[in-house]
């Protein structure tokens, strides 16, 4: 007897080859079929003998399409860069297999959601003359001869000019971010998609993205029954919370909780990775933190009226040990407080010349929110690494295959 493992793209399952029930030569090319070679086979499909609810194909036919040299990943562990190295192999095993049909299922149920909410998808350029949020971190591209251009971070802005067209509008693509950031988390290019609705202010922009969250994970409990098992994923989570609403926590309350948790941040700093899982580490939903000081946020975040220090903003933090998984804040719509943010942060009002133009022909109250494609599949494949959730990650310290 030879046993085959075989893959088709839609799954996995095994191939028994029979000496005394097929041809001689159906025979040898199976026991000289090596690790990867590709085969067409005929058979017929029959109960596993043991396990129960497990099927099997019985081999009659079988002719090698593309053999297969000494194939490099075996079944000893190997390490990350090795792995790294051979990505464009890798991508073939199982868990790779189930981990890229989750993040199709994310991306379907994302835009699914979308559409249900009435949001018009709005392309936006990946080349841009200037940074969405003021940062250094830039991919720097030369342009002709209209000197830099640069690799997007964000489509935010553009596609805030698209909801006085269409009201709701989002876009989903690659972005990139120069941050030297070696973490689980952080890759150079990832994917995004970036949410813009006019007349939705800072709460119901949050109540968008629970539902959005929700939709994702209801989606993938329903559609990713097989990957969750191969990747051994506990899946009772996020059923939970699926059930519960998402808390909501200004930041002056999170210091608090945070400083009583045992974290040594101070009131005015960002909240770092130990940080984010400390505050979500006994939470059965993930939790938005809302109301940020001002000046640790871009200056496009509409500044609350009742307290001029913080900003109509929120950072959604998932459970699991996830992390930010959404960033999302109402825009400011008045011109004379927008210029006067872009000066504050030393910018060039001429540079966002056209974003301002936006404030002055029919402004509207209006919010958005940006979620990272990669980050989302993590947490849904209960992925360790990030470098895991794309099919070749581009790292501060890899850029090959």
């Amino acid at each position: 007897m030879a046993f085959f493992e075989i893959r088709d793209g839609s799954g996995f399952t095994q191939a028994v080859v029979a000496q005394d029930s097929v041809a001689d030569d159906v025979w040898q090319t199976a026991v000289g079929a090596s690790q990867e070679t590709s085969v067409r086979l005929t058979g017929t499909v029959s109960a596993h003998p043991k396990k129960e609810g497990v099927y099997e194909l019985q081999v009659s036919t079988l002719t090698v399409v593309g053999t297969s040299e000494e194939y490099p990943i075996g079944n000893k562990e190997h390490g990350p860069d090795f792995l790294m190295n051979h990505r464009h192999l890798w991508l073939r095993s199982k868990k790779q297999w189930a981990i890229l049909r989750i993040r199709d299922t994310v991306q379907r149920a994302i835009m699914n959601y979308m559409h249900e909410q009435t949001f018009v998808r709005t392309d936006s350029p990946i080349f841009t003359p200037n940074a969405c949020e003021g940062t250094t971190d830039l991919f720097p591209v030369p342009y002709f001869d209209l000197g830099e251009a640069y690799l997007s971070q964000s489509g935010q802005l553009y596609i805030e000019a698209a909801i006085a067209s269409v009201g709701r509008c989002y876009d989903f693509g690659p972005v990139f971010r120069a941050e030297k950031s070696v973490t689980k988390r952080h890759l150079t290019e990832f994917w995004m998609m970036d949410a813009e609705a006019a007349f939705v202010e800072h709460d119901e922009n949050m109540n968008i993205q629970q539902g959005l969250v929700k939709y994702i994970v209801s989606a993938c409990l329903k559609e990713c029954t097989e990957e969750f098992v191969i990747l051994e994923r506990d899946t009772a989570p996020l059923q939970k919370l699926l059930e519960l609403s998402f808390e909501r926590l200004e930041y002056d309350d999170a210091i608090v909780r945070l400083n009583e948790l045992g974290s040594d941040i101070k009131h005015g700093e960002d909240l770092g990775n130990d940080d984010e899982g400390l505050l979500t580490q006994n939470s059965d939903v993930p939790v938005f933190i809302h109301k940020w000081p001002k000046n640790i946020k871009p200056f496009y975040m509409k500044i609350d009226p009742k307290n001029p220090a913080r900003v109509f903003n929120n950072d959604l933090i998932g459970i699991e040990g996830s992390g930010e998984i959404i960033g999302g804040s109402q825009r400011e719509d008045d011109y004379d407080l927008l210029l006067e943010r872009i000066k504050a942060d030393g910018l060039s009002p001429e540079e966002y010349e056209w974003y301002l133009d936006l404030r002055k022909y029919g402004s509207v109250p209006h919010s958005g929110f940006g979620i990272g494609l990669e980050r989302m599949v993590r947490w849904m494949s209960g992925t360790e690494h990030i470098r895991e959730c794309i099919p070749f990650p581009r790292l501060v310290n890899r850029i090959k295959p």
